[in-house]
């Protein structure tokens, strides 16, 4: 029974298998016949569309359910709903608030569970990211990812992902928005180069990816204004872009243009966030060929 709640829940070389059966041309079917549920919480349009595509590529049939519909803990507990799910589906899929949920589900232990998103974790996320450095420059090895904004959990995944691939990750974030040193720990412990600095200049100088992330996430907006404010001189421009010379931008979207991101960023040559985008339903397909049996 494979579950994917964080990157880190593959080994090294499962990480890199699952980006080659992502870039297979002739997606195996694994879930013919069968379906997948998919569990959103919260609302995405890359998130859905990546994984109905994704399940439909290997044959199976993706089945959407929204938040309210199945109330969890609230009509039904996270445990009964999973055991439900388990008897029509080959797995789950699950976009929650709380990380606890997915942790939940994985516990009953019926049918694989991957976490499409929470409060401590991206990992479907982090496997786009990372294949999309490796479409650009054929390897994560070697390569630098600066992080310029909040350290959240898309920070987290990616830096893990970075990390194991045996990239050098920098994160650039104001001092009350940076990582603690458990997470710091966590992150060093893939073997990968980790720096973390509150200059996003300094982040971003000979980096070969500069990324991005929403200042205020879902489920934050009551602090916006605050997070506007602590996070104004890291917003990712012309002039910042300038400075890390020929690096190339991600940004997992959706982007808040003219708050983290500016308009002609998003729009530049340099820019790879719709490359990215696709990539979520390659990356998705591979990883599902690999937990669900393709060897």
């Amino acid at each position: 029974m494979r579950h994917l709640l964080e990157i880190d829940d593959l080994t090294v070389d499962e990480l890199r298998h699952v980006l080659v059966l992502a870039q297979h041309p002739s997606p195996p079917q694994v879930l013919a016949g069968k379906g997948m549920a998919l569990v959103f919480e919260k609302p995405s349009l890359r998130t859905r569309n990546s994984m109905e595509m994704a399940v439909f590529q290997l044959g199976g049939l993706p089945v959407y359910i929204q938040g309210d519909e199945i109330g969890l803990d609230i009509r039904e507990s996270v445990e009964d709903v999973t055991n439900t799910l388990a008897g029509f589906h080959a797995a789950i899929g699950a976009r929650v608030f709380e990380h606890s949920k997915v942790e939940r589900m994985a516990a009953v232990d019926r049918l694989p569970v991957v976490n499409l998103l929470s409060d401590a974790a991206h990992p479907m996320q982090a496997l786009a990211d990372v294949l999309t450095v490796v479409d650009e420059f054929g390897s994560v090895e070697g390569r630098s990812v600066a992080y310029v904004g909040d350290s959240n959990n898309v920070t987290r995944s990616l830096g893990l992902a970075v990390g194991m691939l045996g990239g050098e990750f920098r994160i650039a974030s104001p001092p009350n928005y940076s990582f603690g040193e458990e997470d710091l720990a966590r992150l060093r412990s893939t073997g990968g180069t980790i720096h973390t600095m509150v200059d996003p200049y300094e982040a971003v100088e000979g980096a070969d990816v500069v990324y991005s992330d929403v200042f205020t996430s879902m489920g934050q907006e009551t602090e916006a204004e605050v997070r506007l404010s602590a996070f104004a001189d890291y917003q990712i421009n012309s002039d910042l872009m300038s400075a890390a010379g020929d690096a190339v931008f991600l940004h997992c979207l959706p982007a808040h243009r003219g708050e983290e991101v500016t308009s002609d960023v998003v729009d530049s040559p340099a820019s790879r966030v719709w490359k990215l985008a696709e990539n979520r339903m390659h990356a998705a397909r591979g990883y599902l060929a690999f937990a669900l049996g393709e060897s």
